[in-house]
C-alpha cells in the first residue's frame, strides 16, 4: 500500500526532461509566433484603415508576448535535459 502511494506521489511531479518531440514542438511554436508577429506588423504598416491597423498591431503584440513567454519558460529551466 505504501509503495502504491509513493508511486502516485512521484508521478505527480513533472520531470525536467524534454523529449526530441517536445523540443521540435517548442521550436515550431516559437517559429509560428515569430512569423505571425512579423506578418501582423507588416500588414499594419501597409494598412490605411486605422481600426484594422490597431487590431493588427494588437495581434502582433500578442504573438510577441507568446514568443517571449515560451523563451522565458525555456530559459528558466537551463538544467533541463533533452531525451533522445
Amino acid at each position: 500500500m505504501q509503495q502504491q502511494q509513493s508511486n502516485q506521489t512521484q508521478m505527480s511531479i513533472p520531470q525536467n526532461v524534454y523529449s526530441t518531440k517536445d523540443h521540435l514542438y517548442l521550436s515550431d511554436m516559437l517559429s509560428w509566433n515569430l512569423n505571425a508577429c512579423k506578418k501582423a506588423h507588416f500588414y499594419a504598416q501597409n494598412c490605411n484603415n486605422q481600426d484594422v491597423k490597431a487590431a493588427l498591431e494588437q495581434a502582433g503584440q500578442m504573438h510577441q508576448r507568446h514568443y517571449e513567454k515560451i523563451l522565458q519558460h525555456l530559459n528558466s529551466n537551463p538544467s533541463s535535459q533533452t531525451m533522445q
